[in-house]
């Protein structure tokens, strides 16, 4: 982006609506007088008086252990220098912004107008009681050291300068990676670190942790290598002097594994990166302008493991990989500080993480196919929705070890899922069966393998353990896609289905098709043209036991999924007919939607199976299901052939399944609204239930209602769900997404599940 256009558009960006990016909302009821006597004057006199017999009541009383204050003073702000509090504060708020986004963490930012350091801490000294967590950013060093050393002693709560110990812990990460990667040893790599401020010096320090060895680190600033000889040096660079014949940047450089930039832009030259040691680190940082670009480096050597600071190159050092879930994880244990076991545990988190298989939300937040560990992955991406579940428990962990955690963790897996659960990340019905699936994973066929998206999302399955894949398709396109894009599907059973050695196969499902529906105007040579079509042979799969559940349909038509299944596997016994329901996400909660694919106009004993069939599946979900049986009409305030079918079928369901709750006809908003129900029909066996289960009474109002809510953002759709089947066989919507493949396949374990043990 241009420059001046950059310009306008931040500053539009901040001033446009309400000025400034945060604000503060309140979370307790606030609209009647009953609420405000609560709230205020005199109710809030109870807690004051609990936190003054307890002071550690403070935190269940009130917001302290989820707030944090940022502090700054304006004296190093970004690549701005010294521009003051005022100015400063931009930054701030955006920093508040982040920790809320990526956190869930409250903040308030706060811009304080002083310099001397004594004054400074005395300052924050005094409003620490508001807060549970302290980030100082954007003061200058040396003055930072001090400032943020003497909170650490004279405060219980944690305390931390992110531009010191975000990127020391963010660069570890990725430079513990690219050590990896090149095949050396952090004892023994020469390391040349160009600045030395606050980050450069902690990111130095942080090394020495990890294991690199102080001899083998070269620091240089603005006047040079910080050499023994020096009369210069504060307290903190001398603790880097060197005393090798060396004195500046380019003679420092010479067989260096690793360079470390926090200073300017152009400062390492490509000379000085040829003269680097092979398989060379490079970490430019300075911003905007790296110390040297990305594209002059990779041109100048192809050996490189590069990182800078820019979200357009690979491996972008960002602190937001790394604050906002230091301070939750020490946060959520009450810890009295942040040390070097946290921030260590962070930096071996995020590397850990870097090697797993990334979530396809990623792949598309930077628009590529699949990213994957190595020299142009060694650090996890900023939108990678795993970083809190990783980061924030290995934090609080390291903290409960170390002895500063006063409030300890004792249910991890708990304690992961409300973490989730803060940033809205996974539905909980999501949550709830992965976890199901997982412990009795299903074999599940694939019949459109030869598709990166479904190859992806088997990969993620695996990952996730929730599914064994088997991919049915031209093994030689499948295998090219699989090397294509990097994916790691080593050991997935792949059926090639058209093959020679398949040929044997293909003659036995071919008669067992044409015994089964010679009768139904099917010859034997149908059968055989037919079982040559993936669908048709996935379908044998199936029911032959090769597979327990069938995912098709992404780039095929909904008749073309549902036939072969039909025809092969057949309804379940007792199950007149099939029908379908989709599965809305909702931020109300889960919806369920039938028959919204199947049956266009049904009848009233169409409409019962379809309630059964829907509270069956409902079931399966460990949900118990509260149905609403919809029309135009509420209980015969209108006359017509539709509100009468779904009166009768209510009778029938009211008479011979009086377990059920259920209830209509009824309009949508009646069925959703507690209130409205209650005030207006109080008769109903629906009233004080939220319902949770829809059953429309034609196709055409169901396809157009979650087609809208999907659409409009009010939902995320899974489905159609085919239910009635005698075996799991389940239908993508074509086009779909990744994540909605690894759902809809999660279902068809869950259903495989539950047909085995009915059986």
């Amino acid at each position: 982006m241009k420059k001046d256009l950059l310009r306008k558009n931040a500053l539009e960006y901040h001033s446009m609506g309400r000025p400034g990016k945060i604000e503060v909302i309140p979370t307790k009821p606030h609209s009647s007088q009953r609420d405000l006597s609560l709230a205020y004057s005199p109710g809030v006199a109870e807690p004051c008086l609990e936190i003054k017999a307890n002071p550690d009541d403070v935190y269940k009383y009130t917001a302290k252990g989820n707030l944090v204050a940022v502090i700054s003073n304006g004296t190093a702000v970004l690549g701005l220098g010294d521009i003051g509090p005022e100015a400063g504060k931009p930054v701030m708020e955006g920093k508040g912004l982040l920790f809320k986004i990526f956190s869930d963490i409250d903040v308030f930012d706060i811009e304080v107008n002083e310099k001397d350091v004594d004054r400074f801490v005395a300052t924050v000294k005094a409003i620490a009681p508001t807060f549970g967590g302290i980030n100082l950013e954007d003061i200058k060093a040396p003055e930072c050291f001090a400032i943020e050393e003497r909170l650490k002693k004279e405060l219980d709560i944690p305390v931390m300068h992110d531009d010191q110990h975000g990127t020391a812990i963010i660069t570890s990460a990725g430079f513990l990676n690219a050590l990896e990667i090149s095949n050396k040893k952090i004892e023994n790599v020469k390391i040349v670190v160009n600045g030395a401020g606050a980050s450069a010096i902690s990111c130095t320090k942080l090394y020495v942790a990890l294991g690199a060895k102080l001899e083998n680190i070269v620091m240089v600033d603005s006047k040079g290598v910080i050499h023994v000889d020096r009369t210069d040096l504060n307290d903190m660079k001398k603790l880097f002097a060197t005393s090798r014949p060396v004195h500046t940047l380019e003679e420092a450089i010479k067989g260096a594994d690793m360079f470390l930039g926090l200073s300017v832009g152009g400062a390492l030259t490509p000379d000085m990166l040829l003269s680097m040691a092979p398989h060379a680190i490079v970490f430019a940082l300075a911003n905007p302008t790296p110390e040297i670009s990305y594209e002059l480096a990779i041109a100048t050597r192809n050996d490189i493991i590069m990182a800078t600071g820019r979200s357009d190159f690979p491996n972008q050092v960002n602190n937001v990989l790394g604050f906002p879930y230091i301070f939750r994880g020490a946060l959520d244990v009450r810890a009295k500080a942040i040390n070097e076991e946290m921030k260590l545990a962070a930096v071996y988190a995020l590397s850990e993480l870097a090697k797993a298989p990334v979530p396809e939300e990623v792949n598309i937040a930077y628009q590529t196919t699949n990213i994957k560990f190595g020299k142009d992955y060694i650090i996890p991406k900023p939108s990678d929705p795993r970083l809190i579940t990783h980061v924030a428990p290995a934090v609080a962990k390291a903290a409960m070890e170390s002895g500063v955690a006063r409030m300890p963790i004792t249910d991890w897996f708990a304690y992961e899922q409300e973490l989730v659960k803060r940033l809205g990340l996974v539905n909980p019905f999501i949550r709830q069966i992965k976890e199901r699936a997982r412990k009795c994973p299903k074999r599940v066929l694939f019949s459109e393998a030869e598709n990166y998206k479904i190859l992806k999302a088997a990969e993620i399955l695996l990952d996730e353990h929730t599914a064994i894949p088997i991919l049915l398709g031209n093994e030689e396109k499948i295998q090219a896609l699989i090397k294509e894009y990097d994916l790691a599907l080593d050991g997935v059973q792949i059926i090639d289905h058209r093959s020679e050695s398949m040929t044997e196969t293909r003659h036995a499902f071919a008669e067992f098709y044409y015994q089964k529906r010679q009768r139904k105007g099917i010859t034997l040579k149908m059968a055989r043209e037919r079982i040559r079509q993936n669908n048709y042979f996935g379908a044998m799969l199936v029911e032959k036991g090769y597979a327990d559940a069938m995912i098709s349909g992404l780039t095929s038509s909904y008749p073309e999924t549902i036939r072969p299944a039909l025809h092969i596997i057949g309804i379940h016994p007792g199950v007149k007919k099939v029908s379908g329901m989709y599965i809305l996400n909702t931020k109300k909660g889960t919806l369920f939607m039938a028959d919204a694919t199947v049956n266009i106009d049904p009848s009233v004993d169409d409409l019962v199976e379809i309630t059964l069939q829907a509270a069956r599946m409902v079931q399966e979900f460990n949900i118990k299901p509260r149905i609403a049986m919809l029309s135009f009409s509420n209980f015969g305030s209108s006359v017509g052939t539709g509100p009468s079918k779904v009166q009768k079928a209510v009778e029938i369901l009211h008479r011979d399944h009086p377990e059920l709750t259920v209830d209509g006809e009824l309009q949508a908003n009646f069925a959703l609204n507690k209130i409205m129900l209650q005030e207006n029909f109080p008769f109903s066996t629906l009233v004080g239930e939220q319902v949770n289960t829809l059953i429309f009474p034609e196709l055409t109002s169901a396809n157009i209602a979650y087609k809208l809510l999907q659409e409009l953002g009010a939902a995320e759709a899974i489905g159609p769900v085919l239910m009635g089947l005698n075996k799991a066989v389940h239908v993508l919507q074509m086009g779909c997404t990744v994540s909605e493949i690894v759902n809809m396949t999660t279902i068809a374990v869950l259903d495989s599940q539950c047909i085995e043990e009915e059986k």
